[in-house]
């Protein structure tokens, strides 16, 4: 699978100077990891949002998202977004705030 460049530009722009960050090709696309944690990631031109379970049905009610089924099972916990979701950098920081305040408080 290939990502969207141009979406991984646009996420590094978001959270530059942010600390703890880090990029891994995962799925068949790529993640960014707080602390070795991921919180969001693309797959093709889809923004991947880690909710956690206690956001993800509150995340699911935005426009623009539907359940992260990567297997053909729903991934409780993650969100796909499509681009009319993250089209503006205003629209793309609140997923990526969403996706880094839950990996923030994941256990080291």
């Amino acid at each position: 699978m290939t990502y969207s460049e141009k979406l991984a530009q646009m996420i590094r722009e978001s959270i530059k100077g942010k600390r703890n960050i880090t990029e891994k090709k995962m799925f068949g696309g790529l993640a960014f990891l707080l602390n070795g944690k991921m919180f969001c990631g693309i797959i093709k031109d889809d923004l991947i949002v880690r909710t956690g379970p206690e956001n993800y049905q509150k995340a699911l009610e935005k426009p623009h998202s539907r359940p992260m089924d990567f297997s053909g099972k729903p991934m409780k916990g993650f969100v796909y977004v499509g681009p009319s979701g993250y089209k503006t950098a205003k629209g793309l920081s609140e997923w990526i705030c969403i996706g880094l305040d839950y990996a923030s408080n994941l256990k080291k």
